[in-house]
């Protein structure tokens, strides 16, 4: 080797016949390090060896019904609890079994076929589902109906006597109170109420009692003229 003031000049490697490799290093390199080993699969080698079969992964020994993270395989998802409830729908007593989250709207349209109430927004703002119970107005669609055991529950469909329409039905037809009819069981049913209720003094009042049921045609003004005559003989 030979020293030229700052400059170094290493010896030929084919005079010396050295290797340009550079040596395997012996040293394992840090742990958490770039170079280090993973004995965990990459992302692609994972991708690569997973088979998904019916909804069943696969992976590396892996079998369908084993928890990617080693928890045992969930059991079967068991059935909703349900209660028995009995209660009389227009002058009928029914009782039937239900999961304990049904409403009342659905037990009248899906278990007792009773279809005049309407789902309108299923959120207790429209009104188009009201009924009675025990006299009082309420949205079926917001009443559980395994709190109604005993309750008398009274529809659209329980007002007219055999063939002799309610006088607040005749009233709506008298008064063309109504256009695509969607909401007209509802403001119906409300309109009973709000009668029984004795909150007809004037169209005002009319108004702000019948305020929850929503008609989407406009036919407020006749609505109200039907109560009214309902109410007043007019």
């Amino acid at each position: 080797m030979t020293v030229v003031g700052t400059a170094i000049r290493l010896p030929s490697t084919e005079r010396v016949g050295m290797s340009i490799e550079p040596p395997e290093s012996t040293v394992a390199p840090p742990e958490g390090s770039p170079e280090a080993p993973s004995s965990d699969p990459s992302r692609r080698t994972f991708i690569a060896t997973t088979t998904v079969v019916g909804g069943a992964v696969v992976a590396g020994g892996l079998m369908a019904g084993q928890s990617v993270f080693g928890a045992e395989p969930a059991d079967a998802a068991e059935a909703p609890p349900g209660s028995r409830v009995s209660l009389t729908v227009n002058g009928k007593r029914h009782t039937v079994t239900v999961d304990n989250r049904t409403s009342l709207l659905d037990l009248l349209r899906e278990h007792l076929g009773l279809t005049g109430s309407k789902k309108g927004c299923n959120a207790g703002a429209c009104g188009a589902c009201t009924v009675l119970v025990d006299g009082r107005r309420v949205n079926s669609c917001l009443t559980l109906a395994v709190r109604l055991d005993g309750a008398e529950v009274t529809t659209i469909e329980g007002l007219a006597k055999g063939e002799r329409l309610h006088p607040l039905q005749q009233a709506f037809i008298d008064q063309d109170a109504f256009q695509c009819g969607y909401c007209t069981s509802g403001q119906i049913m409300s309109g009973v109420g709000c009668i029984d209720e004795g909150h007809t003094g004037s169209a005002e009042e009319i108004r702000e009692f019948m305020s929850g049921n929503i008609c989407r045609c406009g036919c407020y003004v006749k609505i109200v003229r039907a109560v009214e005559q309902t109410a007043h003989g007019k």
